[in-house]
């Protein structure tokens, strides 16, 4: 049969008093019109609509939220039960638009991707997609409602609501608590000095050179599996780490207890800034297994042993995990006991030292031959006290003093006169007895040294983490705006918290043979994005909205997968 056919066609059909619109095709059939197929467009008001979709094309205009990290990192989040741990320890006020854990939540998860202070919250959430995912009332992220929510948690809640996480996290995370690491740092906050409010922070050493500025004190537990902290102790800037140091021994056992039957299972690690007798014995009396470090310009007998003596830490020299480390096992009396020692030496560590010696050297005999010329010319109206104290300035730094000797002649400004000589001797001296060298000071007598080494090179975990707090991009400390005691605890707890579920991202990730930094990690998956594309529905009220989410590469598809953002995705 052949049909010849129209051009296809709008008819109306009345129904029920209202007219609805087909698309229609006509052909001849036998040599009559008949309609051979026909398509549905709806009433009049739909077809403008589709007409008006239809003659925009394009979106009227488009948005992009951060998506990505912040549903990575809210998955965490909700994976150890943040909000719930937090509630289930301190009730919201009565007038509270979100509860307590809510906030911490919200605190932490933005110390992760994008600090800022409270006053500029309302402003970063409204920048990403997380209000499809957690719904608040209008006026929830005001600065006001994050300082009443902090003032409900004392330091007992604080200290409890730790506990609970981590138990929540050795369980969930399957975490290696056989061996943890201890250090402390100092954090510069921007407080008034007239604020008497926070006694806590003080002026002291700061470990940031800001001398300037009030500080806060941080002692930090975390394992050597990915380190993840697990205990964190605030205190007054002005002490020295040294005086923290029994508090956070006999809070980490009461936490370890809880845990663990038996504390002789730990081996806890701390650098040489943690030593005296007293703690010590503090550490002896504990049961706990420790391995610490010595001066070694503290025991010339260990210094003095012959590099004949030496042996190669790694098995297999130098292709092994230790190439260029050697080391002699022995024992040392120190701190009122007489233990293991391991002293090793490190082809590594003496290049750099060398290295920084010959740029201290050459900084200050350019500053004596400057000196020297200045008295040479008689330009000069100090005393010769004031001027051996300007020697003695140039010449303080570490080692100098062994191997450059000055001498300064005559007594009135105009006679004095500066000459020194470079002992090449007393420095080859110096390298061989001192450079390289690190003394290991600890109770297993029966470990391998490896493992011994590769327990004290494990300091540098925690390190990263207070690295880490000091990066003002991801997962920061600052900024940091309280001003009470109370406020600034609440603070160091998220930020502590923070830097948990950071490392706990990067070890999964490790886990999933991708190897990133927390750094590496978060950028890859701020580059998952939200897109909004909004449509104009004739003159209707606000804009329709399409939402989703932007190309993946291999790996962030792998990351997406690995932390369940799928989750947290907009349907279309």
């Amino acid at each position: 049969m052949v049909y010849y056919l129209y051009m296809p066609s709008i008819v109306g059909k009345r129904q029920a008093g209202k007219t609805y619109y087909y698309l229609v095709e006509s052909a001849r059939v036998q040599g009559k019109p008949r309609i051979v197929s026909q398509q549905y467009l709806g009433s009049a008001e739909e077809v403008v609509a589709k007409l008006t979709d239809a003659a925009a094309g394009e979106p009227v205009r488009s948005e992009h939220k951060a998506f990505g990290d912040l549903a990575a990192v809210w998955s965490m989040l909700e994976r150890l039960d943040v909000v719930g741990t937090v509630d289930g320890v301190v009730s919201r006020r009565a007038d509270a638009l979100a509860s307590v854990g809510t906030y911490i939540a919200l605190a932490t998860a933005n110390r992760i991707v994008a600090p800022c202070s409270k006053l500029a919250f309302a402003d970063w959430w409204a920048s990403t997609a997380g209000a499809r995912w957690l719904r608040l009332p209008r006026g929830a992220t005001d600065h006001r409602r994050f300082w009443n929510a902090m003032d409900r948690l004392s330091v007992a809640d604080l200290r409890a609501i730790e506990t609970k996480l981590g138990r929540r996290i050795v369980t969930e995370f399957g975490l290696d608590l056989t061996g943890l690491v201890l250090d402390m740092t100092n954090f510069a906050t921007f407080i008034d000095s007239g604020n008497e409010k926070a006694p806590i922070a003080q002026r002291g050493r700061a470990k940031q050179k800001r001398v300037d500025l009030r500080l806060v004190g941080l002692g930090l537990v975390v394992t050597r599996d990915g380190g993840v902290p697990v205990l964190s102790h605030t205190y007054p800037g002005d002490r020295p780490d040294v005086t923290q140091f029994s508090a956070m021994i006999d809070e980490l056992v009461a936490r370890y207890r809880q845990l663990t039957t038996s504390v002789e299972s730990l081996t806890i690690v701390y650098d040489a800034g943690q030593n005296s007798a007293d703690n010590h014995e503090l550490v002896e009396d504990t049961g706990i297994g420790f391995i610490g470090s010595l001066p070694p310009s503290d025991h010339p007998a260990l210094l003095a042993i012959p590099k004949s003596r030496y042996r190669p830490v790694d098995a297999d020299g130098d292709a092994g995990r230790y190439r260029g480390l050697t080391h002699v096992d022995t024992t040392v009396t120190a701190l009122g006991v007489t233990r293991r020692a391991v002293l090793t030496h490190s082809t590594t560590l003496h290049a750099k030292q060398v290295r920084g010696l010959d740029q201290t050297l050459a900084t200050v005999t350019g500053k004596l031959t400057a000196l020297q010329g200045r008295l040479a010319r008689g330009r000069t109206r100090k005393s010769r006290a004031a001027v051996q104290t300007e020697i003695a300035t140039i010449c303080r730094h570490r080692w100098v003093s062994d191997i450059i000797t000055t001498t300064l002649t005559g007594d009135k400004p105009a006679e004095l006169r500066l000459t020194w000589r470079t002992d090449r001797r007393a420095r080859t001296r110096l390298e061989n007895r001192i450079f390289g060298k690190r003394i290991l000071f600890t109770g297993h007598d029966d470990w391998p040294v490896t493992d011994i080494v590769a327990g004290y090179r494990s300091q540098s975990d925690v390190e990263a983490g207070f690295r880490q707090l000091k990066d003002t991009h991801v997962v920061s400390f600052s900024p940091m705006h309280h001003w009470t005691d109370q406020k600034i605890r609440v603070h160091v707890f998220y930020c502590v918290l923070a830097l948990t579920i950071a490392h706990l991202m990067r070890r999964e990730a490790e886990h999933a043979d991708i190897h990133m930094s927390v750094r590496e990690l978060l950028n890859e998956l701020s580059g998952i994005q939200e897109t909004v594309l909004l449509y104009h529905d004739g003159n209707k009220g606000r804009p329709r909205a399409k939402r989703m989410l932007t190309d993946m590469t291999w790996t962030q598809q792998k990351l997406a997968d690995l932390f369940n953002i799928h989750h947290y995705a907009p349907t279309r």
